[in-house]
C-alpha cells in the first residue's frame, strides 16, 4: 500500500509538472525569461566551470594527461599547504561560529542593553572591505606597531603568520555565523523552552538539552559558510599570512610568477573541490535537518533571560569583541590621517590626496561597474527567484543549483576559469569592462536569489491569479504586483552585490587590465610598497562610499517600486458619482 501511495504521488508530481511546463510554453514572456536564464547559467556559469575542469586534464599540447594532477598529489610542499589550509578553514569555523552563537544568544534570548549597537557591530564586517582588518593588525602589532613599539617598546615584532590570519579571519567571518544562529534561535518556540523550566530544569540544563539541540542545524550551517569563505579568502593571506601560505596564494604565484596556468588550475581544483562539497552538503542537506517546530498556533512572547549571572558574562563578551572591532575600524581610520605611522602622527590629508592621485581611476572603475553589476544581478535575480519558487517546470533544478553555484566557486578559481573560457575566439572578453560586469553580477546573485525566494513563498498565489483573471499577463503582473513586494528583498541583493562589486580581490585579480583596474588591485598594490596609510586613506574612502551608496539604493528603490497612492483613483469615483 505504501509503495503504491508513493508512486501515485510520483505520477500526480509528473503529471503537474508537464502541464506546468505546458503552460509556460503558452506564455512567451515566461517561456523567454526562462529559456534565456538558461542561456545565461550555461554560458557563464557551467562552461567557465568546464573549462577549467578540462583545461587542468591535459598537457601543453592539449592531450589528455594527468600528469598535472599527479605531480600535485605527489609533491609535500602542495600537499603541506592543503593541509595548512584545512587546518586554519577549521580553526576559523569553530571560533568564529562560536563568537557568532554567543552575540546571537545574547541578543535573542537575554534581556541586554545596547542590542542596537552589537546588532550593528556583528554585521559592520561583511559591508566592509577585505583589507581593514590586515591593515589594523599592522598598525597595531607589526614592527612600527602603536602597542608593539610605542606603548610596549617591542621592536622588530613579526605580526605576519598564521596567528594574525586567524585573528582577521575570525573578525571578519563570524557575522556570517551570527546571521544564520539569529534567525535559527529566534524561530524556536518560546513554549518549548519554557517548558522545560517549569519541569524544574535550570537554564543550564534547559539550554544543553533544548536549546542546543534545536540550534544545531544552524551551527553546522555557520562552520560549514564560514569554512568556505576562509578557504576562499586571498585578500588577508595575501597581506597578513606572511610565510604562512594558503592555496589561494599558491594558485596566484603559480600563474603570476611561474606562468604555469595548468598547474595553477589543477590547484584550484583542490580548492574548488572542498569549497563546493561544503557549499552543496549546507544546502541540500544541512538546510533539510531543522529541528524546530513551527506550528499555526499562537505563542506566547518570549521571556528574556534577566539572571545576572547569565546576561552579565553574556554581555561583557559581546562588548570585548565589539571593543577589539571598533579599535580596528578606528586604527585604521586614524592611520589614514598620520603623516607617517610609526614616526609622526601629526594629522594631515596628504594620504587621501596621493591616494586619489594614485589611484582615482580605478576607483571611477570600481563604482560603476560595481553599480551596473549590483542593479543587472538584483533584477536578474529577482527573476529567478521568480521562475523557480513560483514555477514547477522541467529545467527548474539546473536552474536552482547552476543559479547560486557560484557563490560556493573561490573567487581564485572564478578568475582563472573566466581567463580560460573568455581569452580565445568566439568570445574574446578578457580585459574587457564587460568581463568583470559578468564576473559581479554571476558571483554575486546568488544573494539576490535566496532573498526573493524567501519572500515569493510568503506570497499567496492567489494575488497573482487575481491579476490573470482581470486579464493581465505575466509580465504586468510580475513588474506591478510581485516586484512591488520583492522591494526589501530587491534591495538587499543590490547592497550586497555592490558592496562585494567594489571590496572584491581574489575574482578580479586576473582579470583586471590597463584600461579597466579596479580599486582593490590599488591596494593590493600598496600593501607590496609598504604604503599602509595610502592603503587606510582608500579603504576608509570605500567604507563611506559603501554608505552613501546604500542611502541611495534605500531612497531609489522605495521611490520606484513604491505602491502607488489610491487617493487620485477615490476622488475620480466621487466625481463620477456626482455626474
Amino acid at each position: 500500500m505504501a509503495k503504491t501511495a508513493a508512486a501515485g504521488e510520483k505520477s500526480t508530481a509528473r503529471m503537474k509538472k508537464l502541464n506546468e511546463t505546458k503552460m509556460i510554453l503558452r506564455q512567451p514572456l515566461l517561456l523567454v525569461a526562462v529559456i534565456l536564464t538558461i542561456l545565461l547559467l550555461l554560458l557563464f556559469v557551467v562552461y567557465p566551470l568546464l573549462k577549467i575542469l578540462i583545461f587542468s586534464m591535459t598537457d601543453a599540447d592539449g592531450n589528455f594527461s594527468l600528469e598535472n594532477l599527479k605531480t600535485i598529489l605527489t609533491t609535500s610542499r602542495y600537499l603541506a599547504v592543503f593541509g595548512r589550509t584545512m587546518l586554519l578553514g577549521v580553526i576559523v569555523a569553530v571560533i568564529a561560529t562560536f563568537i557568532g552563537y554567543v552575540f546571537a544568544y545574547t541578543i535573542t534570548r537575554t534581556n541586554v542593553p545596547c542590542k542596537g549597537f552589537l546588532k550593528t557591530i556583528a554585521t559592520l564586517p561583511i559591508l566592509s572591505p577585505p583589507f581593514i582588518l590586515s591593515l589594523s593588525i599592522i598598525f597595531l602589532f607589526g614592527k612600527q606597531g602603536f602597542i608593539t613599539k610605542t606603548l610596549l617598546g617591542i621592536t622588530g615584532n613579526n605580526v605576519y603568520g598564521m596567528g594574525s590570519l586567524v585573528v582577521v579571519q575570525v573578525m571578519s567571518f563570524f557575522p556570517i555565523a551570527y546571521l544564520t544562529l539569529s534567525g535559527i534561535l529566534s524561530s524556536i518556540d518560546a513554549s518549548v523552552e519554557d517548558a522545560a523550566c517549569n519541569m524544574g530544569a535550570s537554564r543550564w540544563h534547559t539550554f544543553w538539552t533544548v536549546t542546543f539541540p534545536l540550534s544545531l542545524p544552524g551551527i553546522i550551517s555557520g562552520c560549514l559558510l564560514v569554512f568556505i569563505q576562509s578557504l576562499e579568502d586571498f585578500s588577508n593571506p595575501a597581506t597578513i599570512g606572511g610565510e604562512f601560505s594558503t592555496l589561494s596564494i599558491e594558485v596566484y604565484q603559480i600563474i603570476t610568477g611561474s606562468y604555469d596556468m595548468q598547474k595553477g588550475s589543477v590547484l584550484a581544483l583542490l580548492l574548488l573541490l572542498p569549497a563546493v562539497t561544503a557549499y552543496l552538503f549546507n544546502k541540500y542537506w544541512v538546510s533539510k535537518k531543522s529541528f524546530v517546530t513551527v506550528t499555526g498556533k499562537p505563542t506566547q512572547a518570549r521571556k528574556m533571560i534577566d539572571e545576572g549571572h547569565i546576561k552579565w558574562p553574556l554581555f561583557a563578551f559581546c562588548m570585548v569583541v565589539a571593543a577589539v572591532i571598533l579599535l580596528f575600524y578606528g586604527t585604521v581610520i586614524f592611520g589614514s590621517f598620520v603623516r607617517t605611522w610609526g614616526y609622526d602622527y601629526s594629522l594631515t590629508l596628504d594620504q587621501y590626496r596621493k591616494a586619489l592621485a594614485y589611484g582615482w581611476d580605478s576607483l571611477k572603475n570600481s563604482m560603476i561597474l560595481g553599480l551596473i553589476s549590483a542593479v543587472i544581478g538584483g533584477l536578474l535575480g529577482m527573476i529567478i527567484a521568480y521562475i523557480t519558487a513560483k514555477r514547477n517546470y522541467y529545467g527548474k533544478r539546473f536552474i536552482e543549483v547552476s543559479s547560486v553555484l557560484m557563490f560556493a566557486v573561490p573567487g581564485t578559481v572564478l578568475g582563472i576559469s573566466y581567463v580560460l573560457a573568455f581569452n580565445t575566439k568566439p568570445l574574446v572578453l578578457t580585459g574587457t569592462a564587460l568581463i568583470l560586469i559578468i564576473v559581479f553580477t554571476f558571483r554575486n546573485m546568488p544573494v539576490a536569489i535566496e532573498s526573493g525566494t524567501t519572500t515569493l513563498l510568503q506570497i499567496d498565489n492567489s494575488i497573482e491569479e487575481a491579476s490573470t483573471i482581470l486579464g493581465a499577463d505575466t509580465g504586468y503582473s510580475f513588474r506591478r504586483i510581485t516586484l512591488p513586494m520583492l522591494r526589501n528583498a530587491f534591495f538587499s541583493g543590490i547592497v550586497y552585490s555592490f558592496t562585494k562589486a567594489i571590496t572584491a580581490v581574489s575574482a578580479v585579480i586576473f582579470l583586471v587590465s590597463a584600461r579597466w583596474n579596479l580599486v582593490t588591485s590599488k591596494i593590493y598594490s600598496l600593501f607590496d610598497q609598504a604604503k599602509y596609510s595610502q592603503a587606510a586613506a582608500f579603504v576608509t574612502m570605500l567604507v563611506l562610499i559603501l554608505l552613501v551608496f546604500i542611502g541611495i539604493f534605500n531612497g531609489i528603490i522605495n521611490m520606484l517600486l513604491a505602491p502607488r497612492s489610491k487617493v487620485p483613483q477615490a476622488k475620480t469615483q466621487k466625481t463620477e458619482g456626482t455626474k
